[in-house]
């Protein structure tokens, strides 16, 4: 088989095959999340081809995206590799190459969502499918643009991992059935393993997670419902579309200009809180949703959501390399990732049960209202907790050089004096010699 050249660099390039590389990963995420969300397109159609309520349609949706995040099958294969790479290639300009990349998602759905609405209505909604199927193909060519690359950092791994397998390849040849040779061979395994996944004993990445869980379930139900909310109040299903295109249009701007804004100096410390707030005015919209009823109200939403929506996906990424280092990124990311599978599995089917108990939409919206919201608190309480913390050990710290500092000094005073006692004494006793010569 033909040797795959990997490029060599000290450091992220910043720029040169980065670009193709964001152009591969923009492609993949048209392919696989703006091919997924609009899967919410067909929810009517299934619904009535297979006479089914909404906890059972659903399911088909939540499927899809929760095996994206869950295994190493279909779309999983491309989606989280291909951000991975990006963060290899940027540090300077991370968040607007993840910008530009996941604006993807938001021009797929911008594109597909009419699109994919006119198909059915032209070959139904296998015909449809079949199209799409084609269409997602084009990943074989995004796969061709990721040319690896190592960085510094990867080198003194891959250095250390070379010389771990050298030295348990001599053992095992030297003595392949002893005990101790086998224990070094599970004690360098698991040095390995513990190098690359460390970060998950690490408490910032521990509360991301719990947040992350929260955060996926809010997020997903509305890219399954927006569409059959929307038909419920009277909407048309080309007006129902457009709503989609218009929720995929303004999430690119967000992606990019969200990506841009927190590159900028005045922010670029304050990504963190961005993210926060991101995540929190999803949650806001969603309390908002219900009491919109009709097409004028629903396009501001959609504008509003759409935006935060793609403000937040840009800074998944830069949060989860600001708290883990770039070394650990790919390896983060996917837990991140893997993460989102079980909200993505259960929270379109949960939110279709409370419709179909309740009769209305109402339940379902604030639910994931309320999610988000939480996520955004849990990290903000977190990061607060840490500040409070640093805060405290600082004082900690200084009130205990400032009383070294105080017994130091005192030390020396009391030694000074001492020895002013002692001068003070010789000359006394000099003196009364002098005057008793006897």
């Amino acid at each position: 088989m033909a040797k795959v050249n990997r490029a060599r660099s000290t450091s992220p390039p910043d720029g040169g095959w980065g670009w193709m590389v964001v152009a591969g990963c923009f492609l993949v995420t048209i392919c696989t999340r703006a091919v997924t969300r609009c899967i919410s397109i067909f929810f009517v159609d299934f619904q009535t081809y297979f006479s089914q309520d909404y906890a059972q349609t659903a399911w088909i949706h939540s499927i899809v995206d929760c095996v994206t995040m869950l295994c190493g099958l279909g779309f999983a294969l491309c989606y989280s590799p291909a951000i991975a790479m990006v963060g290899k290639y940027f540090s300077r300009r991370k968040a607007l190459a993840y910008g530009i990349s996941m604006s993807g998602s938001g021009i797929g759905i911008f594109i597909l969502a009419p699109v994919v609405q006119l198909l059915i209505e032209q070959f139904s909604w296998r015909g449809a499918l079949l199209i799409l199927g084609g269409f997602v193909l084009n990943l074989c060519v995004c796969g061709a643009l990721m040319r690896p690359i190592t960085l510094k950092d990867d080198q003194t791994t891959s250095e250390q991992n070379h010389v771990c397998r050298t030295e348990t390849q001599g053992f095992q040849r030297a003595s392949p059935s002893s005990t101790w040779t086998k224990e070094w061979v599970q004690t360098c395994l698991c040095g390995s393993l513990q190098q690359e996944y460390n970060f998950l004993l690490m408490s910032d990445f521990v509360v991301l997670a719990i947040s992350v869980l929260f955060m996926a379930y809010g997020c997903s139900p509305l890219f399954v419902y927006l569409v059959p909310y929307a038909l419920s109040i009277g909407v048309s299903h080309q007006q129902a579309a457009f709503l989609m295109s218009i929720l995929g249009v303004i999430d690119i701007i967000g992606n990019i200009t969200f990506g841009w804004l927190t590159d900028r100096r005045c922010l670029k410390n304050y990504q963190y809180i961005c993210y926060l707030f991101a995540i929190g005015m999803d949650g806001l919209c969603y309390l908002c949703l219900p009491m919109l009823q009709s097409l004028p109200l629903l396009v501001p939403f959609a504008c509003t959501f759409g935006y935060f929506d793609g403000a937040y996906v840009t800074l998944i990424p830069v949060v989860t390399a600001e708290i883990v280092g770039t070394t650990s990124l790919s390896s983060a990311l996917g837990v991140v990732y893997f993460l989102h599978a079980v909200p993505y599995l259960v929270s379109p089917p949960i939110a279709g049960w409370l419709v179909d108990t309740t009769g209305s939409y109402t339940a379902a919206f604030l639910l994931c209202g309320f999610s988000m919201i939480f996520s955004s608190v849990l990290l903000g309480f977190a990061r607060l907790v840490k500040k409070m913390r640093k805060t405290q050990l600082q004082f900690l710290a200084k009130e205990s050089d400032a009383k070294l500092q105080l017994w130091t000094n005192g030390s020396v005073a009391y030694s000074v004096a001492r020895e002013l006692d002692q001068k003070d004494g010789e000359s006394v006793a000099i003196a009364m010699l002098g005057s008793n010569p006897t």
